[in-house]
């Protein structure tokens, strides 16, 4: 038939082969009563991104996932999106608007916005074309945006829904707060950095205190020791009158059990209005407050001639000051975690601030007879398995976070974003909170309103991300048909960040889960293990340079072969090329197999009854058939690796090493050769899906590869006793070659060999030109048994024996070495399967036919020991 180009060049089809794919629809699921469906919701990129190795992983593992299910027979819809990423883009268009000289709050909110929703659509645009260079089948007719119409539906939905349960409320609350974002932050939203400072003893009144911020001293209210501390025990309840910079100040003891006896002096100075801890302590005591820092991160009015100074400038004075009053006993070099913004690295401020929360612990949902919390059933879920995290490991961290999870702090202070569903009456301050603009006051019915300035946390709506992008709070088809989703597929290190509270989000508002399955994918990291960082170019891989490089196929093997769930995972260029190579090597082997087959015998449907002739046939039908069942279980087990590399080796050690070649002599059959073939090009497609479709073109089938079912387990193509005949085969010829080698002989020259086969005569006879093609022997001898013969290389495989008589090449001392290696490791295996017989659970638990495989391995692993003493003692 016509040959198909030497080389695979993925730039040639790449584009063509995706347009083609999304041209025909496929991509797009139909509701299909007969049918199960499967989901996958598509982590939304960032709005300010371009396509990075987190994506390009995501975007593999879940293809992979969804050409495989839709191959089974599901209605697979895979929906994709883009994050507004509030903050992050907002500040990315700040930064952008800067370099030109404009400030943001000169150009006014409304402009601004334009200004950002300019850059998204074009941001948007980049990130459609790069999710599809990486070959992803998603459904681009069901395409959403965290900040589209029907998702701000849904967010102002379950925003009133939750306000009207008293589970959103406004109040004086300690927040993380970045001064240069000048806006509040989750708790997972804050990352620690290692950092040297210094600590401070000072000397405060009738105590001695150790602290790392001395400018919080002008915030000071209370004085906290442990209960239990012997040393304070009379001090408990009394005021003190402290001596200070901006002169004396008063401060009263209290004792709890937050305190740590053990750091510093064991009392430590309490600043309520800046430090959670402190914040906690003063709820309890009823300590009143004091702000000294404001939102610019500067030192108030009330601070006196350190107003108006950053926290690092006034530490620095006061340092000073107090050092002049002889308050600084001791300064000491002092490690510690800083707390710093997730999104610019700034230091977190932690203000008092009236915002919006949602109350994570109020009884709020039906349990049976009782009511629990958010939380509580956020919890339940993963615990009773309704949700199931893989790796399981994940669990308890998830538990762990989940249970210590304190009220969600959901408003910022910035300007993109969904802004608060809250109107204020500015005659009578009613607060309306409702799905659609108000026109009026609904108490007073004054039409002098405005909407709270806030927005709400990118959390919030992404938190409503599987449910929302199905048409909810609307009752669609959609919804009720592809949810809940079957699977979350994401980073190990957004758990916190989106999985947790999609879970609180979907559970609250649709009483279900949102997913049945997380599966958490690792880092990506350099070749010694470094983090890649965008802020350090040189560990970083731009996937979309490798792509054109080596083609989409070899960087989706980089991500799915050698990974594990929940590991992390090392890739360097190299590593790329690699998969380059393993993708032109089964092209070639796909190839090879199409200049042996007439243009007639690809339009020929296989028929077993017809079209297997030889044992051969019926071995590699057979071992297909194994394949067919281990990937299936594993991509079933998300054992994705697993899968591929057993794929790669069937179709490069199984198919060419094996069948291809045997199938260049008198083995030849195309029918078989064409139906493995196939089924190899099936089952590979979800994982390469490029180049096995260019691959099918050459195939003469009607439908595209993407639409073709996915192989099935057949037993009546399962052949044992043909399989370990041919196994047999494989090892003379092996055994013969590996010979070959160690006595190097050229590959041209042919050689004589004789082989005493017993019982397996007939079959060699059968099998005499393959062996002697295969082993590349000149003449071949078969007999029954015979006489050892001088001279000569002996070889055992089971019970058979085999001579090379290579007369000037043998190298005696060389033999006698080789048989006394190949002796000690006989001996040793004798051992192993001795002790695997003798061991009584493995007999009665395993199954009969590997026990018995077992028994007639240990046989002809000691017969072979014998031969080889035997052939020792001739030497």
């Amino acid at each position: 038939m016509k040959e198909i180009a030497k080389a695979y060049t993925p730039q040639k089809y790449e584009n063509s082969i995706y347009k083609k794919w999304e041209d025909s629809g496929v991509f797009t699921p139909e509701i299909d009563p007969n049918k199960k469906s499967f989901t996958i919701s598509m982590p939304p990129p960032n709005a300010t991104v371009t396509l990075h190795l987190g994506h390009a992983t995501m975007l593999a593992i879940e293809d992979l996932m969804i050409r495989y299910k839709r191959m089974q027979g599901f209605s697979a819809l895979w929906l994709p999106g883009t994050d507004h990423a509030a903050i992050a883009t907002q500040n990315r268009v700040e930064k952008n608007l800067a370099e030109k000289g404009i400030d943001r709050h000169k150009l006014g909110r409304k402009k601004f916005l334009e200004e950002v929703g300019k850059f998204v659509e074009k941001s948007r645009d980049t990130i459609r074309k790069q999710i599809r260079k990486m070959g992803s089948s998603c459904d681009w007719s069901r395409e959403r945006f965290t900040l589209d119409e029907g998702l701000t539906k849904a967010v102002r939905e379950v925003f009133t829904r939750m306000y009207n349960d008293d589970l959103i409320y406004k109040g004086d609350r300690i927040v993380n707060w970045c001064p240069r974002c000048e806006s509040t932050l989750a708790d997972d939203e804050v990352e620690y950095k290692e950092k040297q400072e210094k600590l401070y003893w000072i000397k405060y009144g009738p105590f001695t205190l150790a602290t790392t911020r001395p400018e919080t001293k002008l915030g000071d209210t209370a004085v906290a020791v442990h209960p239990d501390d012997e040393r304070y025990k009379d001090m408990v309840g009394k005021k003190y009158m402290i001596p200070g910079v901006l002169g004396e100040f008063e401060v009263i003891v209290v004792a709890d059990k937050e305190v740590d006896p053990q750091f510093g002096s064991g009392a430590i100075k309490v600043t309520p209005a800046h430090s959670f801890t402190d914040f906690e302590i003063a709820e309890r005591h009823n300590i009143p407050l004091k702000s000294v820092i404001n939102e610019q991160g500067k030192m108030m009015d009330n601070c006196g001639k350190y107003a108006g100074m950053t926290t690092e400038e006034c530490r620095k004075e006061i340092v000073k000051d107090m050092d002049k009053m002889g308050l600084i006993e001791k300064i000491e070099d002092f490690t510690h975690n800083l707390s710093v913004c997730y999104r610019c690295k700034t230091a977190v401020e932690p203000l008092v601030s009236k915002q919006w929360f949602i109350a994570v612990d109020k009884p709020v949902i039906q349990d049976g007879d009782k009511k629990i919390s958010i939380k509580e059933k956020a919890l339940k879920v993963v615990r009773e398995g309704d949700i199931k995290i893989v790796p399981d490991r994940f669990n308890k961290t998830y538990s762990h976070w989940m249970e210590n999870l304190h009220d969600w702090c959901i408003s910022r202070q910035i300007w993109y974003g969904h802004q608060i569903p809250v109107w204020y009456c500015r005659d009578c301050n009613e607060e309306i909170v409702q799905t659609d603009d108000p026109e009026s006051c609904r108490k007073c019915k004054s039409k002098n309103i405005k909407q709270d300035l806030d927005t709400l946390d990118t959390w919030f709506s992404s938190g409503l991300w599987t449910f929302s992008t199905l048409g909810w709070p609307k009752k669609t088809e959609d919804l009720k048909y592809f949810h809940p989703t079957a699977v979350m597929e994401t980073g190990y290190d957004i758990l916190f960040f989106w999985i947790a509270r999609m879970i609180i989000m979907t559970t609250y508002a649709l009483n279900e889960i949102p997913f049945e399955t997380v599966y958490l994918h690792g880092l990506i990291r350099t070749r010694s293990g470094k983090k890649m960082s965008k802020s350090d170019p040189s560990t970083c891989i731009d996937p979309l340079e490798m792509i054109d490089k080596y083609g989409t196929d070899a960087l989706r093997l980089s991500f799915l072969i050698g990974s594990t769930p929940g590991n992390d995972m090392r890739l360097y260029e190299e590593k790329i090329a690699g998969y380059r190579n393993f993708v032109n090597k089964i092209w070639n082997a796909a190839r090879f197999s199409l200049m042996n087959i007439k243009e007639e015998n690809l339009d020929e449907v296989f028929d077993p009854k017809r079209h297997i002739n030889s044992r051969a046939d019926k071995w590699i039908l057979t071992k297909l058939q194994y394949l067919v069942k281990d990937v299936t279980k594993d991509i079933e087990k998300f054992r994705f690796s697993d899968a591929g590399t057993k794929i790669y080796n069937f179709t490069w050690s199984e198919y060419c090493d094996w069948y291809v070649e045997l199938s260049k002599g008198q083995h030849l059959n195309p029918h078989v050769l064409v139906h493995v073939l196939k089924s190899v090009l099936r089952l590979l497609h979800p994982f390469v899906p490029f180049f096995t479709e260019v691959l099918w073109e050459n195939l003469h089938e009607k439908k595209m590869l993407i639409e073709e079912t996915w192989p099935e387990y057949d037993k009546s193509l399962v052949f044992v006793k043909e399989v370990e005949e041919m196994e047999l085969l494989h090892q003379i010829i092996s055994d013969i070659r590996k010979m070959r080698a160690n006595y190097g002989v050229e590959p041209a020259k042919k050689i004589h060999a004789v082989i005493y086969a017993g019982k397996y005569k007939d079959f060699l006879e059968e099998k005499r030109e393959p062996l002697t093609r295969m082993a590349r022997l000149e003449n071949l001898e078969i007999f029954d048994k015979g006489e050892k013969i001088e001279k000569a290389v002996c070889l055992f495989v089971g019970d058979l024996e085999i001579y090379l008589p290579l007369h000037e090449l043998v190298d005696i001392e060389k033999e006698q070495k080789r048989l006394e290696k190949e002796l000690e490791n006989l001996v040793q295996f004798e051992k192993t399967l001795s002790s695997k017989l003798q061991n009584k659970k493995f007999v009665q638990n395993a199954p009969e036919d590997v026990v018995e495989k077992e028994k007639k391995r240990l046989k002809e692993t000691r017969s072979g020991i014998k031969k080889i003493e035997e052939k020792l003692s001739e030497l």
